[in-house]
């Protein structure tokens, strides 16, 4: 056997990173509980400060931990949108370079929301139809806001995500609609802008509440095809 396969040491930040996340991971340590005191952890390894400052920077970049000045640490829940929200600072910075990734990330949205869309006309309820009218009804009141205008169509499509029950769905949806409100453009609020939106928006709360799925599908695709082009790199404002 001469293939050469070296030990690599390790940091000391690196392995009290480990064993903290297995504390986690194992349960000894649930969502809610305060982590040992930067003091009871040196002890505990017998390593310095800076190690398990650094380690414990690493947990909470991963949303495993919450760092607040002056208190211990604690550990989070993990869940779908925490693990999501962990990637939001990477994902603006590859789309504000890259015009193919933002116009991937159009694409796959709307592949994303046919999908939902379908679901929602097939699993909604009264109450949640009734959710949908009442946003539309807050976006069509806030014309002439962009700002509000925009959080309430934000909302509207999140909803749809929600039906399904899926908190995966819900947090892809929420992550892939703040990442394209960065390249959201004053477009929406031009004359006629607004009414396309509400109008589209109408027909696919019509198309759920008749459990159309195959017409809801054709009115989500129709409205995102329409309105991708209202996403565009900051180079092209």
């Amino acid at each position: 056997m001469n293939r050469s396969e070296p030990i690599v040491r390790r940091k000391l930040s690196d392995e009290v990173f480990a064993r903290l996340k297995r504390l986690i991971t194992s349960g000894e340590l649930q969502p809610g509980d305060d982590m040992p005191s930067e003091r009871e952890l040196m002890e505990r390894f017998e390593v310095g400060r800076p190690a398990i400052r650094e380690a414990m920077q690493a947990l909470n970049n991963m949303g495993l931990v919450a760092i607040s000045h002056g208190e211990r640490a604690k550990v989070l829940q993990l869940t779908a949108k925490s693990i999501i929200k962990q990637v939001d600072g990477a994902a603006k910075i590859i789309l504000s370079s890259s015009r193919d990734t933002l116009e991937h990330l159009k694409t796959a949205r709307i592949f994303f929301e046919r999908g939902m869309v379908r679901e929602a006309a097939e699993k909604a309820t009264s109450e949640d139809v009734q959710l949908l009218k009442a946003t539309v009804a807050e976006q069509r009141a806030a014309r002439g806001d962009s700002e509000a205008f925009i959080s309430a169509d934000m909302k509207f499509h999140t909803q749809i995500a929600s039906i399904s029950g899926n908190p995966i769905y819900i947090a892809v949806s929420e992550a892939t609609l703040g990442w394209l409100k960065e390249y959201h453009t004053e477009m929406l609020i031009w004359t006629g802008k607004e009414k396309y939106t509400l109008t589209e928006h109408e027909e696919i709360i019509d198309r759920i509440e008749h459990r159309d799925a195959d017409g809801a599908e054709k009115a989500m695709i129709k409205h995102l095809e329409r309105s991708r082009a209202l996403y565009v790199m900051n180079s092209e404002k």
